[in-house]
């Protein structure tokens, strides 16, 4: 892990301003926390990049590190053998809205890419990356761009540590450590497919839905998966660190600072094992 974390942060050094702005991601909470990045293990780069870049990404590179930039999002791809797909880990499935979501998926259908309907006829459904990353494509023809990262949905089943209904607990915690805003609980659509029905409700963070999903079977933790976790950018990192600490939160990983770089890092796990990195200083690079 002390290997990766210093591959990661002088691997920062190296990435060029031209290759990323701060205002490609959203704008940050109250709580000083944005969307920062989505970190994939990847057995090929170049399959992956192939199938991320006909999803609408453009390139970049993060020292020896290949990204793909998406609006509102970074994805970080890392050459690694994933241990499984996405489904049945606690994070189900990520999402983009789409401006022209048909076109999208018939032309991701003529590349082979799997896909499966999402209950919307074929304007919008899922596509699945070769290991299995599971990522929704929402049709939004009002859409200013072709496409926007959209939501990270969780499926969570009971127990809750500590008791309480699980998906809804889960919530809370977002909303208790990163300020995530609750929205009015809603109904998934009828079943369709792959796509259960089943109790939902939303948060907003930084713009982006956070979906919870109650599930019967039990979930797995997303760290050595095909997403191995998810990333926020984070304003004053360490004594944001310090807050978790004293809201109970274990770090995985404590902050560390490298002045010479001026970047900031730390991992948590959420509740039901989602792995998800602190950075502050990628966002602005």
């Amino acid at each position: 892990m002390k290997k990766f974390i210093a591959t990661l942060i002088l691997a920062a050094v190296a990435f060029s301003p031209a290759h990323a702005s701060r205002a490609q991601l959203p704008a940050p909470n109250e709580a000083g926390v944005t969307m920062g990045h989505v970190h994939l293990n990847v057995r090929d780069i170049e399959a992956s990049k192939k199938f991320y870049l006909g999803l609408g990404g453009t390139s970049a590179k993060l020292g020896s590190m290949e990204v793909i930039k998406f609006p509102g999002v970074l994805f970080i791809l890392r050459k690694a053998d994933p241990a499984d797909g996405m489904e049945g880990s606690s994070v189900n499935h990520i999402g983009f809205v789409v401006k022209d979501g048909e076109g999208l998926m018939a032309r991701m259908k003529e590349q082979g890419v799997k896909i499966a309907s999402n209950g919307m006829d074929w304007r919008g459904g899922y596509v699945y990356s070769p290991e299995g990353v599971k990522i929704e494509l929402i049709p939004r023809p009002t859409l200013a761009v072709p496409l926007q990262f959209d939501q990270v949905h969780f499926f969570v089943a009971d127990p809750f540590p500590g008791g309480g209904s699980a998906w809804s607990q889960l919530q809370t915690w977002y909303t208790k450590v990163f300020g995530a805003e609750t929205r009015t609980t809603v109904l998934s659509p009828p079943s369709a497919g792959n796509f259960a029905s089943a109790p939902m409700s939303a948060s907003v963070l930084a713009g982006v839905n956070f979906r919870f999903s109650k599930v019967d079977a039990k979930t797995m933790p997303t760290r050595g998966r095909a997403m191995d976790h998810i990333g926020f950018e984070v304003k004053n990192l360490e004594a944001f660190c310090k807050q978790l600490e004293a809201k109970g939160v274990k770090l995985n990983v404590p902050y560390s600072y490298r002045k010479e770089e001026g970047i900031g890092i730390a991992f948590v796990t959420d509740p039901m094992g989602t792995y998800i990195e602190l950075n502050e200083g990628l966002g602005r690079l």
